[in-house]
């Protein structure tokens, strides 16, 4: 039987969970700072990363589930990114219905430059930490997210 937990006394794990939502929101508000002079929003990026680790051009579907999305917002994104000239819808070469996505060599440049970003935004977030500290860091972030993963299933 577990203790119950008093209004006053903390709770730890809603402790941690707040600090988990600002470190979220800090890790996105750094990224976005970042990402502001290339023009592009951390979404965006996001699928750009997702499209560029596909071998083939993959489908908007395919996108939305990557992303885990409704279609309308790989739509909006992929409507942005087209109009700056980073992606291209192309035709599916056996079905003719299906639209693919790929990217173009401004859409490759632009994720060289916000890799860099990325990794800038990373180091700042992580610089009070020693590379110990990070290492610990990553795996006990790992067990939540692949820990996470497994228990939706």
């Amino acid at each position: 039987m577990s203790t119950p937990v008093l209004p006053d006394s903390p709770d730890p794990d809603g402790v941690l969970a707040e600090q988990l939502l600002r470190l979220t929101r800090r890790l996105h508000r750094h990224h976005k700072r970042y990402l502001e002079p290339v023009g592009i929003t951390p979404a965006q990026f996001r699928l750009l990363r997702t499209v560029a680790h596909y071998e083939e051009p993959p489908r908007m579907a395919d996108l939305a589930a990557r992303l885990e999305v409704v279609p309308r917002a790989v739509t909006s994104l992929v409507d942005g990114l087209e109009a700056a000239g980073r992606v291209r819808r192309v035709p599916d070469p056996t079905n003719r219905r299906v639209v693919r996505i790929e990217l173009t060599d401004a859409g490759r440049d632009t994720l060289r430059e916000l890799r860099s970003a990325r990794r800038a935004a990373a180091e700042d977030i992580l610089a009070p930490l020693t590379v110990e500290q990070r290492e610990v860091l990553g795996g006990l972030l790992s067990a939540l997210v692949d820990g996470g993963a497994e228990r939706a299933c």
